[in-house]
Order: C-alpha cells, then structure tokens, then sequence
C-alpha cells in the first residue's frame, strides 16, 4: 500500500484544491451571471438542488462512512479491496433505483416540464458520483491526486465556459458544464484505482456488514441536504426564479470560504479514524485542538471583512444586476464559523469516536429549524428570510454538537486565545475599511482592503504572540533553513 503523506502534506494538497474551486467561480461566474442573469443562474441552482436531493438517496451517506471504512482497513490491500467493491456495488445498485424515481418527478410534476433536458443533463451527477469511489481516495489521503485530477478538470470546463456560453438561452449549456467541472474526473477514479485495490472479485463479500452504519450516514445526509439546499427549493416554489438567482449568488460566495475553512477538517477526518481505531487517543485530541483554533483564527476574521464588504464582491463577481444578492450575503457569513467548528466536531470527533448518530440528531434539529423559519420568512423577506434560516440552522447544528461533547470539545476551546483574536479583527477593520471612502470601484477596493487587512491582522496576531500563528511561523522558518 502506497504510503500516506502527512497532514501538513494533505492540508496543502487540499488548500490547493480549495483554491481552484475557488478560483474557478471567480474566474468564470462574472462572466456567466452578466450573460444568463438572475433567471439563468437561478434555473441551473434550481436544477442543481433537484438532483442534489434525489444523489443522496443514490450515495446512502458512502461518501462519509466510505472514507472511515477505507481508513480503518487501508494497511490490508485483500480487505480494502473487499471493503471498496461492496460499497461500489451498493451504490451503482441505489443510482439505477434513484433514476427511476428521478425521471418518473419528471413526467408527473408539471413545474418540472419546462427544463427538463437541463435536469435530464445535470442528473449525471448521480452516475458520475456512483462510480467514483472518491471516498476511498480520501480514505487513503490521496489528496495529491485529488488535487491535480480535480484541476485538470477544471480547467477544461474553465475553457468550455468561455467558448460555449454567449446568451441567455444557454443556461443549459451552463449547466452541463457545472456538472463536469465538479464530477467528469470521477470517471478517471475508476480506472486509476487498481493502484490501490485488486479490480477483479475477491469473494467473501458480506454487505449486510455496511447497511446499519450506512443507512445512519444516508440519515445524516439526507438531513444535510435539506437544510442546506431547501432554501433554494423553497425559493423557487415561493418567489421567481430571480430571487433564487440573488440567492445562490450569495450562497456560492459563502460556499467557497466554507470549503477554505474546512480544508483542514477534510483531510483529518481519515487520520482522526485511524488514530481512534488504534487506540491513539492523545494524538487524536492534539489535531482537534488545532483544527478548532484553525477555524477561529481563519473563520473569524474572514466573516467579519466579507460582511463589511460585500457590495463590493457581489459587484466584482456578478454585476450590478445582483443587488438584491448584498443583504442576503451579509446575513449568512457567520455560517462561517458555525459550520467550521460543526464540521471538527462532528466529522473529525463523532463520526471517528463512532457517535454518527449524535451528528444525524443535530442535522435534524438544523433541517426543522431551517423549514419553520423559512416558511415564515421567504414569503416577505425572500433571499434574506432564506439566508436567516441558513444561520439558524447551523447554530443549531453546531450547539446540539457541543452540548453532546461539552466534557470532551472544551479543554480546546479553552485555548483559543479569543481576546487576541478579537484585537486583531478589529485593528483590521480599522486598517482596512477606510478604503471604501475612496470610491476606487470595486476590484482596486476590494485589492487594497485585503491587503491592508491581511497585514492588520497577522502582525497584531504577531504581536501578541498568538500560539498558532508563532509555531507556524517557526515551522516555515525550518523549512526554508533546510
């Protein structure tokens, strides 16, 4: 079995994919919003959120529980291999089920029949996704290969945006080439895995093994999903197709600093199950102390400056034809910090510590409270009401986490230094909001804000001499001495 690399290693390798997903967006979304519109943009989040909700009863929760069994296992190639073709065949089996309740939506539900090739095209996300065993990769910490398979993909999909999309009515087209951004690598996972895993039968095959734990992990994301893209289904049935169009505007934004926040937690999560199934309990805590301070001093600070300057991103990235999408971005970014220590506390500490059921608990609470308060509030407030109950949710999500694991998670927050947190925020709000007062539109503010309030805050953090920030600073220094 090829050696795992090390944390700092798969950190790197998974910031590095966090900043392609990043950077694809940025690159390509100011350009398709200002062609397809609000109505454009709105109908392919729409058709996104559909399929979103039919690929989980496909996934079953493989995606989380698949990384935790291919970790355990990944020293024994005969078990992984055992491990990995049971759940392919689950999921190839769910996939074949689900299109048949996907394409019969399609012929009953009227609202449906406009769009129904975009929907037809996107579905392929449920098929891409089946054979993609993307969690035995993360499993074994692959993520250098991850990394360069995801972007090449992208860029790709990257030049097809610019050289298919030139008007409205290729939203389609839009959409198409969304799904093979984020899933087409997936059919380069099948043939590469007989690096790790012997492709032909291995017999002794025992799915009933996987059911109990996986139908709990389906249960958990079928919660997940529904309060995490409820909003936009909700949106779309209650208001226009442009008011999902402001919406997902602000909602990709926060996805993309969502996933820089939780570049840490993703790939400690197949460490953490290691580490738990052999008994290595203070090293298991020791990387959950460092998540959860990664968070706060990441998290943090970038909630704070995105709020202050959020006209100014959603001018840059979508145009001024996305106003409406200001209000809503602002409302949602503290979704920052609650849903990066949610996801330590529940992916790197209660699924490894074998307590899933805790994390579906809390998913249901978060998807209650999400459909009360967005009934009450999408029909007055739209993409804001929406947005409140985003932040609703996941307070609740992660509260329900932190009353489950009080005597456990807080020794590590107890470190974090939150007095030195809070000075450095706000000298970098003083260092840095100033620039909106020179009117220099929207990237040469956005250009020199940052800037001024990246410096503000580490030399503050420096300053005081922040633990994190001093031992990371010492490791690039022994790096760069070597």
């Amino acid at each position: 079995m090829e050696k795992t690399g090390s944390i700092r290693k798969n950190f790197l390798m998974n910031a590095i994919l966090t900043m392609s997903s990043l950077v694809f967006p940025l690159i390509t979304f100011p350009y398709v919003s200002r062609i397809l519109q609000p109505a454009g943009t709105g109908a392919v989040s729409f058709a996104v959120s559909l399929v979103t909700y039919f690929m989980i009863f496909s996934q079953l929760g493989i995606p989380t529980y698949g990384i935790r069994a291919c970790a355990q296992v990944r020293d024994d190639k005969l078990e992984l291999s055992r491990t990995v073709h049971e759940l392919l065949v689950i999921s190839v089996v769910m996939s074949a089920l689900t299109y048949i309740l996907f394409f019969a939506a399609l012929l009953v539900v009227p609202r449906l029949q406009d769009d129904r090739s975009l929907y037809v095209i996107v579905s392929s996300m449920i098929l891409l996704n089946a054979i993609g065993m993307e969690w035995m990769y993360k499993g074994l910490e692959q993520y250098t290969y991850i990394t360069v398979r995801s972007i090449a993909f992208k860029l790709i999909a990257l030049v097809a945006m610019f050289v298919l999309i030139h008007k409205p009515s290729d939203y389609v087209i839009y959409g198409g080439i969304s799904v093979f951004a984020a899933y087409a690598s997936n059919i380069v996972n099948l043939f590469y895995s007989k690096k790790y895993i012997y492709t032909k039968p291995v017999g002794g095959y025992n799915y009933k093994r996987h059911l109990k734990a996986v139908g709990i992990f389906f249960a958990m994301a079928c919660a997940t999903t529904i309060y995490t893209n409820l909003d936009v289904v909700m949106l779309f049935f209650m208001t226009t197709s442009v008011d999902v169009g402001y919406y997902d505007a602000a909602v990709k934004i926060k996805n993309i600093l969502v996933s820089i926040v939780t570049a840490l937690g993703a790939v400690l999560l197949p460490r953490s199950s290691y580490y738990v199934e052999h008994g290595q309990m203070k090293e298991f805590h020791e990387i959950t102390r460092k998540a959860i301070n990664f968070v706060f001093l990441f998290a943090f600070p970038m909630m704070v400056y995105f709020m202050i300057f959020a006209k100014e991103v959603i001018l840059l990235i979508s145009g001024d034809q996305y106003m409406g999408s200001i209000a809503p971005m602002q409302i949602i970014m503290p979704t920052l910090v609650f849903i990066g220590l949610s996801y330590i506390i529940g992916m790197q500490m209660l699924v490894p510590l074998g307590k899933e059921k805790t994390v579906l608990y809390s998913e249901i609470a978060g998807a209650v409270t999400d459909l009360i308060i967005n009934a009450l509030l999408i029909p007055s407030m739209k993409a804001s009401g929406a947005a409140i109950g985003t932040v609703v949710a996941e307070l609740v999500v992660l509260l329900y986490q932190l009353a489950a694991l009080k005597g456990e998670i807080l020794p590590a927050f107890k470190k974090v230094h939150y007095l030195k947190l809070v000075a450095a925020v706000a000298a970098a709000v003083l260092c840095s909001a100033w620039v909106k007062l020179l009117h220099l539109g929207s990237f040469l503010t956005l250009l020199i804000s940052v800037v001024c309030f990246g410096l503000a805050y580490t030399a503050v953090l420096c300053i005081c001499r922040e633990p994190f920030v001093g031992e990371t600073i010492q490791q690039i220094k022994h790096k760069l001495g070597k």
